[in-house]
């Protein structure tokens, strides 16, 4: 639990470091998936996800939203720069739902060789086990570490604490572990207020049903049962990265996993380099939300302030007392999800482990006023270069829940309900200009 009120973890709490990781299909001037090779090659930054198409841009840690996101657009630009070169022109899909899809052959599994070989042969079994359709589904993941000298400032507040190196790694990943799990228990807030893909082309569910607009009732369909999720809900221990690990580990040799990198969870903790629990034992390094959808109003895919409150959630969250999750508190969380992921945010009821039940509305609004009396308790000093207007942040997610002019998914049925291929081709090729 941070403590915010001490004088030295104050003065480093916004000295995180930021990562974002953005998903888009790569498609034709007709509106189809890319048929073509990966042009990026060994591009460190602009890598393929699931298929040959879908490109996946890494921003390096930066420690600011406004780096982070001077990254992003670099990277963007680059990839636009590339596939306008293309002969014929390609384009950056700028939605989560995927363009037209003619059918399971248009999703080209991604080819790796040699000693990446294993990743192609992964995605196939992916494909087996899921269907490709929902393979087809981008959105954007979020990476978060707290400064190093927080942690061991926190890590000095801890009774009985020591000198070893050993030690403080040991508090860092359970730092992070907590956190992962009071995350995992407010990630509804997230795609509540982040949700910006309800509709999409018939043709995800029809074969043949092509270029006619579906309203799918879901603000995010890819976070919602619809969605791509496990075909179980995990219930994992947060208690150390022994017991996390063995809660995984457990999945997979009952066969419900093939590998720890399936558990397609909406929050992770996350090791140096690539994912595995080898990996996670030798500690974490920072905390992954996975469940933020692409946001076609903006061009970098994303809203800056979306970034910024992010931050604040899980500052917020990590000032939190440890509540531990059941594991039916665990699976409830998971059903948050997918209930916040849908349109009507009046409908919908959501019962939160710290007694409330009501509306999603109502319970986005419970938790920003919580957040707000937390951040308006502290005193943010308005010279420090790296605290962020946090008034403004809070206040375009009130906005979201008292406009449907400013709530993303209620825009984009708006304004590409008639017509989303169309439309949606139009802006892909309008920001590559």
């Amino acid at each position: 639990m941070l403590h915010v009120l001490d004088e030295k973890t104050a003065g480093l709490l916004w000295k995180g470091k930021f990562g974002i990781e953005l998903e888009s299909h790569r498609v034709t001037g007709e509106g189809l998936l890319s048929q073509t090779p990966d042009p990026f090659g060994e591009h460190a930054n602009i890598v393929r996800d699931y298929s040959e198409d879908q490109l996946e841009i890494n921003t390096d840690p930066a420690v600011n939203a406004d780096s982070v996101m001077k990254q992003l657009r670099e990277h963007l630009s680059e990839v636009d720069r590339v596939l306008a070169a293309m002969d014929p022109p390609e384009y950056r899909w700028p939605f989560s739902n995927p363009p037209l899809l003619r059918g399971p052959g248009d999703i080209k599994t991604a080819v790796f060789t040699g000693d990446d070989s294993d990743g192609m042969e992964y995605r196939e079994y992916l494909a087996r086990r899921y269907g490709r359709y929902l393979m087809t589904f981008s959105g954007i993941h979020f990476n978060y570490s707290f400064a190093e000298e927080l942690l061991r400032r926190e890590f000095e507040l801890e009774p009985g604490h020591t000198d070893k190196q050993e030690d403080f790694e040991k508090f860092k990943s359970r730092f992070y572990l907590e956190l992962a799990e009071k995350t995992l228990d407010h990630i509804w807030l997230v795609v509540a207020l982040l949700s910006a893909s309800p509709v999409l082309d018939s043709s995800f569910y029809e074969k043949g049903g092509e270029h006619e607009t579906v309203f799918s009732g879901m603000a995010s369909l890819r976070c919602s049962e619809q969605g791509y999720w496990n075909h179980f809900t995990p219930v994992l221990n947060y208690d150390d990265m022994e017991s996390y690990e063995a809660s995984i580990r457990r999945y997979v040799e009952e066969g419900m996993l093939v590998a720890a990198r399936e558990l397609y969870y909406p929050v992770r903790v996350k090791p140096r380099g690539r994912y595995s629990l080898e990996a996670l034992s030798g500690g974490v390094s920072h905390i992954e939300i996975r469940s933020v959808d692409l946001n076609p109003l903006s061009p970098d895919g994303v809203d800056s302030r979306d970034i910024v409150f992010l931050q604040l959630l899980l500052i917020w969250l990590a000032s939190k007392p440890r509540h531990r999750l059941t594991g039916a508190e665990q699976v409830d969380a998971v059903k948050n999800i997918k209930r916040a992921a849908r349109y009507d945010m009046d409908l919908i009821s959501l019962s939160l482990t710290d007694g409330f039940e009501g509306s999603v509305r109502d319970a986005v609004r419970h938790v920003l006023d919580e957040m707000k009396e937390f951040y308006s308790n502290m005193e943010i000093s308005p010279e420090d270069p790296d605290a962020p207007d946090v008034a403004a942040v809070l206040e375009h997610q009130y906005a979201k829940i008292e406009s449907e002019e400013v709530r993303y998914a209620a825009v984009v049925k708006k304004q590409y309900g008639d017509d989303f291929l169309g439309k949606g081709l139009a802006l892909a090729k309008e920001r590559q200009i």
